[in-house]
């Protein structure tokens, strides 16, 4: 692909890699599909002269895993983006405002992981081409090209290591420098790499591949452009410390975290103090140094000391507000950490990749001499929240949870929408609609809403989608959740709604309508979805999901009337009747889910038996999928809003605030304990389908119900904690999926939405509730949308026309510009 500054298709740029074995330079001499190399480490790095620096020097790069590029010992960027290795992305900058006349050096630091984890997984490789540490780079210099080549100079690196097989984790990254091996000058003009060998140019090696060695080349085929904004954030420093004393253990393992879990154990009492930290070490004492940051932050680890060389400092990262030194952390909670073995001088470590955490535990061991512990900071990483969006009620409580919904999903928005930083760093496919309603809602900037659809669109051969893409679990190819696709279709809608891009929706089609189809052989007699096979999680709440299932025919039908919308916008007729006839047909079936008696929806039907167990998710499916009768959903909310039958149930939460290993052995062996009065109670929605529930409460004219429910979130902000949880009562404290607050504030209670594709015209339809004053600020390919409501008057600021609904129903309209109208 092409842009601007790179006409054309192919590259003048080389793939290169460091040491590869002689075969390589031959691609005839080996067969393709060789497994991937292990983790590694290598540094790229290229001096030139220059008269005169030119006015711009765009350069593009892409590597295989991750690179981070200096010129002249500044870092100018961090990428590629995460992929599909057939998908993969470049970045592009212009590196002109740091070069100088004279001698300049281009460095590039690329990591390959091997393994593959949350974030990455590997190519299927062309010989040596996709299998291990490989960069490709060009810039224009004036009419001088600078790229990737054998003049090169590249080092594999020694400095990094990874954990011991079975110790790594798949969800975060565990980094292990030795800074003997590392020289901190490397990047700069002035040092020697004249023992570094050439770069090895790589040629693909498959049938017709013609030993080309530019993009595109199999198995990357044409590099995209990155199309999302760069990453960033504050640099946070440790606001104070905990120092305790503690008897060195012997006999410590090799992973940082298990070091510091028992050395943590027979730590002393502490005492606070600041930093800088001084330690004369004994030779029978740690140190360990323990830092709150108040809240969970994201991002790039760093620590500055003065030490003598050959000093090993683990580091230990903990999500939680209280860390118990003699339980330890819970089983699910992630080993995340670092080691850090100093050089004796310059010794500022600054972690590779991104970790989350709120607790950092750094331990200096037993030994001599001194230890000066300067810095302890976490440099935020994180996508950026741009732009003029806003909300306040004036209720502090209801102002505070819009804040956190922003604050929760900017720690889950990196190169792409994951689970959270702390536990996993995976691109869940179902959770990340959730991470896209509150940018549309709170962010100017819509790239990553738009990559969420973008990523998510890389089905397995039967057309389903993976649970979670461009990590390990796509890698695998195993059982997915196949309603995790269903919400990425919501997403896809969304994103049509409020982009109105005709082509970006066109392109998505095909993937939705094969989604859609791969649910039919699951279509019994009546219409309905019946024993659908993999992992129906619908909710991490206690729902029923097995034999005929009102949750999972409720979602499917809200994606066929989702998508046959989008078709008929596009002029696919076909595809839309198509959708529209099996929409008719599980609706006739639905009846057989209600219970009359109690108002709402069951979860299921077995045997032809209707069961009796119902929860929030069955009556709010029933009612955004359309299924449920117009003059049934005001009912239905009340019912499943009804504080007094609401019971908080999970197959899989446990009382420590993990995970609950039985109850999740139980359920996969079908085995399920109703500790509720099935009858009469109903299962509330965990936070993440609450978006549904309240979707539905808005579909039902009963979105003035929304301020009061939304209070439940309020349970998350304790202890510092500025982030909404994974669920009621345990997981991770910075779940995404947990953020719907901040979409309903603006969708729902402020009332602005699309009123056609693309925002052509806004809809404004404010539901205060008990709110005297509402104001806001809305994103819009157009501009801001400004609504300010002061009692019972609603003015409107707006860059396109206005269709405003009353709190009666009524319905009038206004054209771009300022307007006013009675609530």
């Amino acid at each position: 692909m092409s842009s601007m500054n790179f006409p054309g298709v192919r590259w003048h740029g080389h793939w290169v890699a460091p040491d590869v074995p002689e075969f390589s330079i031959d691609p005839t001499s080996v067969g393709s599909d060789l497994p991937p190399a292990g983790f590694s480490r290598a540094h790229f790095r290229r001096v030139l002269e220059l008269g005169d620096v030119p006015a711009s020097a765009p350069l593009r790069v892409s590597a295989d895993s991750r690179y981070v590029l200096w010129v002249n010992g500044a870092e100018v960027g961090r990428g590629p983006i995460r992929s599909q290795p057939r998908r993969l992305r470049y970045d592009e900058y212009d590196i002109a405002g740091h070069l100088r006349p004279g001698r300049n050096a281009v460095a590039v630091l690329v990591t390959y992981y091997g393994h593959p984890n949350s974030f990455w997984q590997p190519a299927a490789s062309s010989g040596v081409m996709g299998r291990d540490v490989q960069v490709v780079l060009e810039a224009r210099l004036g009419d001088e090209w600078l790229v990737t080549d054998e003049r090169w100079r590249a080092l594999r690196s020694r400095a990094w290591r990874a954990p011991a097989a079975g110790k790594a984790l798949d969800g975060v990254p565990i980094e292990m420098l030795d800074a003997r091996e590392l020289d901190p000058g490397w990047t700069e003009p002035e040092f020697d790499d004249s023992v570094w060998a050439s770069a090895t140019v790589l040629k693909a090696g498959h049938d017709g591949a013609l030993a080309e060695s530019r993009p595109p080349t199999d198995p990357y085929g044409a590099l995209l452009p990155r199309g999302v904004a760069a990453l960033g954030g504050q640099r946070i420093a440790a606001p104070s410390i905990t120092v305790r004393s503690a008897p060195a253990l012997t006999g410590l393992p090799d992973h940082p975290a298990e070091r510091l879990i028992r050395q943590l154990r027979v730590g002393e009492a502490g005492r606070t103090g600041r930093l800088p930290l001084t330690v004369q070490r004994g030779d029978d004492r740690a140190t360990l140094v323990g830092v709150d940051f108040g809240r969970i932050v994201a991002g790039h680890v760093e620590l500055e000391v003065d030490a003598p060389p050959g000093v090993r400092l683990d580091l230990f990262y903990q999500e939680s507000a209280g860390y118990d030194a003699v339980a330890g952390p819970v089983d699910s909670a992630p080993r995340s950490s670092a080691t850090y073995v100093t050089r004796g001088h310059a010794d500022h470590y600054r972690a590779v990749d991104v970790n989350g955490l709120r607790q950092l535990f750094l331990m200096i061991p037993a030994g001599t001499g001194t230890v000066i512990v300067r810095e302890i900071a976490v440099s935020e990483y994180h996508y950026p929240f741009i732009g003029g969006a806003a909300f306040e009620s004036g209720d502090p409580e209801l102002d505070r949870l819009y804040r956190a919904g922003i604050r929760t999903t900017e720690l889950n928005s990196f190169d792409a929408f994951t689970d959270c930083p702390t536990r996993e760093q995976r691109a869940w496919v179902g959770d990340g609609v959730v991470h896209q309603m509150v940018h549309l809602a709170g962010n100017e900037d819509w790239r990553l809403a738009r990559n969420y659809v973008t990523l998510g669109a890389s089905p397995r051969a039967d057309g389903m989608l993976p649970m979670s893409v461009a990590g390990e679990i796509e890698y695998r190819g195993g059982y997915t959740i196949p309603d995790w696709a269903l919400h990425w279709i919501h997403g896809v809608w969304n994103l049509y709604r409020h982009d109105g891009d005709r082509a970006a929706t066109l392109r998505m089609l095909p993937v939705v309508e094969r989604v859609l189809r791969w649910y039919e052989p699951f279509v019994d007699e009546h219409g309905t979805l019946t024993d659908v096979p993999e992992w129906n999680l619908i909710d991490w709440s206690s729902v029923f999901s097995h034999g005929r299932s009102s949750l999972i025919t409720g979602l499917w039908a809200r994606g066929l009337a989702e998508f046959a919308e989008m078709a008929d916008w596009v002029g696919n007729a076909a595809s839309a009747a198509w959708a529209r006839e099996r929409w008719a047909g599980a609706r006739a079936g639905y009846e057989d889910f209600w219970d009359p008696g109690r108002g709402s929806y069951v979860d299921h039907v077995l045997d032809g038996v209707r069961m009796p167990a119902m929860s929030q998710a069955a009556g709010a499916v029933a009612i955004v999928s359309g299924l449920a009768p117009a003059e049934r959903r005001s009912g239905i909310i009340d019912v499943i809003t009804d504080a007094s039958r609401l019971v908080v149930r999970s197959w899989i939460g446990g009382a420590d605030g993990g995970y609950d290993m039985t109850k999740i052995v139980e359920h996969s062996q079908g085995v399920y304990r109703i500790d509720w009065d099935a009858e009469r109670e109903i299962v509330l929605a965990e936070p993440f389908f609450s978006y549904v529930v309240h979707d539905a409460v808005a579909a039902a004219g009963k979105a003035h119900l929304l301020p009061d429910l939304l209070r439940r979130w309020s349970v998350f902000l304790h202890d510092g904690f500025d982030t909404f949880g994974e669920c009621w009562g345990w997981g991770t404290p910075v779940h995404a999926w947990s953020a719907t607050p901040t979409k309903d504030l603006i969708w729902y209670v402020l009332g602005v939405t699309p009123a056609e594709p693309g925002f052509a015209a806004v809809r404004v339809a404010p539901r205060p509730g008990a709110l005297a004053n509402l104001t806001g600020a809305v994103p819009t390919p157009h501009g801001l949308v400004r609504v300010t409501v002061t009692d019972g008057r609603v003015h409107v600021d707006s860059p396109v026309p206005v269709h405003f609904v009353a709190l009666s129903g009524a319905e009038s309209t206004a054209p771009a510009g300022t307007s006013e109208f009675s609530l």
